[in-house]
């Protein structure tokens, strides 16, 4: 049971789970670097206590293989445990646990960049002649969510200008849970302009898009599934259609489970700095606007 009272129900099946234990969900996968279905599994190991994984299967209706192979990668990440008898009995770590092995991986590896970032770029200044070249437009893909909203972050940072961020509501709710917020209010707090044009199918989404804390946002319809982030004159960020399906119901439970399982590592972005293709796609982005609606007060206020 939450907070506010309502009862859990996480049948992937039906994907009847509420509002707040799937914001819960995308919060965790987030914050851990986890597919959405191994978000789940570790929550409903605590919800369940010790059990052994074919029940744990049976009792989410997730493929048995796959919740193996989940259950596997979260004991390699110290988020799971097993019992040693037979058979064996799979224990949620508990969370105040898996925070301190996240930040302290995280700052071995900090650590561990400086250390020798420092001195391979002595290295480099050394004995690598660097020949500064005219301005040659350049392209690179972006592989992984989690790298690609480090970009998205890189790009606000460095920004005073007017950035687009054209995407859809599960991307807009996961923004939410990085850098991004922060780093929309330093480009705002330059002088910058940040417009986020999502589509809001679903309305009860409306408050927390707005939690992002833009110049504007607005509601309509977008060209694709995937995302744009934009600066004009300068640079973009661009994605195909993303694994959107975190949040899409079917009525088939394994058709299901297998969209759980195109996550955030196989989630992809081109970046350029291409003067044509960033001002053809600035303007397509001001078009968009154009013909969108504004998201007021009222429309949060309803939802």
């Amino acid at each position: 049971m939450l907070e506010n009272g309502s009862v859990v129900d996480d049948n992937l099946s039906t994907g009847s789970y509420n509002d707040d234990w799937s914001e819960l969900i995308l919060q965790l996968s987030t914050i851990l670097d986890l597919e959405t279905v191994e978000a789940r599994i570790y929550l409903n190991l605590l919800r369940l206590g010790p059990v052994t994984a074919s029940s744990l299967a049976k009792e989410l209706d997730v493929d048995r293989t796959k919740t193996y192979r989940t259950i596997d990668k979260l004991l390699n990440m110290s988020i799971v445990s097993t019992t040693i008898s037979n058979p064996k009995l799979c224990i949620a770590t508990k969370p105040e646990e898996v925070l301190k092995i996240v930040l302290q991986k995280k700052q071995d590896e900090i650590n561990r960049v400086e250390k020798i970032g420092k001195e391979v770029i002595k290295k480099i200044n050394k004995i690598v002649p660097i020949t500064d070249g005219h301005y040659v437009p350049t392209f690179r893909t972006v592989q992984g969510r989690a790298n690609i909203y480090s970009h998205i972050e890189k790009l606000l940072e460095d920004s005073s200008g007017t950035i687009y961020i054209v995407t859809t509501t599960e991307d807009i709710l996961r923004m939410y849970h990085t850098a991004i917020p922060e780093k929309i209010k330093e480009c705002i707090g330059k002088g910058g302009t940040v417009r986020i044009l999502t589509d809001a199918d679903d309305k009860k989404f409306l408050p927390l898009i707005d939690r992002l804390k833009p110049t504007e946002t607005r509601l309509g319809k977008l060209p694709s599934k995937g995302r744009i982030i934009v600066e004009e004159g300068k640079q973009m960020v661009m994605s195909d259609v993303m694994n959107a399906s975190d949040f899409v119901n079917t009525e088939n439970s394994r058709s299901t489970t297998d969209s759980f399982s195109l996550g955030a590592d196989s989630d992809f972005a081109l970046w350029t700095n291409s003067a044509e293709m960033v001002n053809n796609i600035f303007s397509l982005c001001k078009f968009l606007w154009r013909t969108s609606k504004p998201l007021t007060k009222l429309d949060i206020k309803n939802n």
